[in-house]
């Protein structure tokens, strides 16, 4: 094996504490974390959830800020019922929903020009703006990011979802794989739902058109779009604001959030590095566990004596194989897809306070314009009063939108932790029943040899 830290521990259970079974079953859980990785990933989860903790100024934005009025200027977990982690209860606040998205049934695409996948995006609904109750459409990657990219135009101080990455590392998964697809899969299908649930991108136009039109009506939609020197006259611009230095007058609050979003950043992708070298560490485990009950098997072939209790090791390491199995699943599943879908959200919400900041640096640079000009000052004042008006809708609606996305990013990290734990200690339980379910029997076998030898 690769990681020398790494414990055994199926094969050798640690024994329970005197209270009962929590303590030992605790222990177990801790040792099958490699020892080098252990201390670190215990530390960045506690800083990731306890950056609120210390920022706690940061908590004064409006919870009745109405997220639609501010951008008016822009165009199931399972539970173990012998964990003690069942005291602890998250529960989320009732929701009516009323548009329900789904993202399936991958299909591979094979033309003169290119390889690509679609994805069926199947729509339930009962709002009144759509004229039938259920849509199926069918939609590659290239229509998620020009959703992603409308709903940026659009609304540029929200946070928008991220999307996976467009490609991916060599050496990790082969493109086109069933595990690559599955995966974007599902992380293209929480993008939507993610969008759905926002309060104003929910009812963006081009969302209504991609989840509604036809693959020719969406293509024809999308040409009506902004011409490429639109779109690079506004990128200049972007770039130009961001050359002029920094803000003057940024409010303290954007800066607080800045300070917050580079520690996030630092934690989360430590989080999500050492998650990834963990995964890899039990693969290769599991893997070795696989060849290693087969050979007890083997072994008892040849040992009449010992025939019996080789064969109850071999299939308790079967047991426990399957075990880590269902353990790497839930890992792959569950917490891997969750830290790096924040480590992207990280880049959009940097992103987002750039954009912020470049609104608010044009009108910095209008009032210094005012203060040089002695002529055309109505017209300067004209300006900066639809800019200053801009920037009051931009800060209000990255405050709402920021506090929704942290209170998100808290319940979905809080319930990743949890299923978590909970994986864990419902992994070490069965392996710890199985081998003492094993060393029971032994000890009856032992018993009637001894008894027997007596009566000789």
């Amino acid at each position: 094996m690769e990681a020398e830290g790494w414990v055994p521990a199926p094969l050798l259970p640690p024994p329970a504490s005197g209270g009962g079974g929590g303590g030992g079953t605790r222990a177990a859980a801790a040792a099958a974390v490699p020892a080098g990785a252990r201390e670190p990933l215990l530390a960045a989860a506690a800083d990731v959830l306890a950056l609120d903790d210390e920022e706690d100024d940061l908590e004064v934005f409006s919870k009745d800020a109405s997220l639609a009025e501010v951008n008016s200027f822009s165009p199931s977990m399972p539970i173990s019922p012998s964990s003690m982690i069942n005291q602890y209860k998250f529960e989320d606040e009732p929701e009516l929903r009323d548009l329900f998205i789904t993202v399936d049934d991958p299909e591979s695409h094979i033309t003169a020009i290119e390889t690509f996948i679609t994805y069926r995006v199947v729509t339930k609904t009962s709002r009144s703006e759509f004229d039938s109750s259920e849509y199926e459409v069918r939609r590659r990657y290239q229509d998620f990011l020009w959703l992603k990219s409308k709903l940026e135009e659009a609304h540029p101080t929200l946070i928008i979802p991220p999307l996976p990455e467009k490609f991916i590392m060599k050496g990790m998964v082969e493109r086109f794989s069933d595990e690559f697809i599955e995966t974007r899969r599902k992380a293209l299908h929480k993008f939507l739902n993610r969008i759905a649930d926002h309060p104003t991108l929910t009812f963006h136009e081009d969302f209504k058109v991609f989840l509604t039109a036809q693959a020719w009506e969406l293509s024809s939609h999308k040409k009506q779009g902004p011409g490429l020197l639109s779109r690079v006259g506004q990128t200049v611009r972007a770039v130009a604001s961001s050359v002029r230095g920094g803000v003057k007058n940024r409010p303290e609050v954007f800066t607080e959030m800045n300070d917050y979003m580079e520690t996030f950043s630092q934690k989360i992708n430590v989080l999500d590095k050492i998650a990834h070298r963990i995964y890899k560490e039990q693969r290769e485990y599991f893997n070795e566990m696989k060849e290693y009950g087969p050979i007890h098997t083997l072994w008892s072939a040849s040992e009449e004596d010992i025939a019996d209790s080789l064969k109850g090791v071999a299939s308790c390491i079967d047991k426990c194989c399957k075990a880590t199995e269902r353990r790497m699943a839930g890992l792959s599943e569950s917490l891997l897809p969750v830290l790096h879908e924040y480590v992207l959200y990280t880049d959009i919400l940097m992103g987002v306070l750039k954009r912020r900041d470049q609104i608010q640096g044009e009108l910095d640079s209008k009032v210094d314009a005012l203060a040089n000009k002695k002529t055309e000052k109505d017209l300067f004042s004209e300006e900066i009063g639809k800019l200053e008006d801009k920037v009051e809708c931009a800060n209000n609606a990255l405050k709402a939108d920021w506090d929704r996305w942290k209170q998100n990013m808290q319940s979905d990290m809080r319930a990743t932790f949890t299923h978590v734990a909970e994986n864990n200690l419902r992994y070490y339980e069965e392996c710890l029943a199985t081998w003492q379910s094993f060393l029971a029997s032994q000890a009856v076998d032992l018993h009637v040899e001894e008894d027997s030898e007596d009566r000789t």
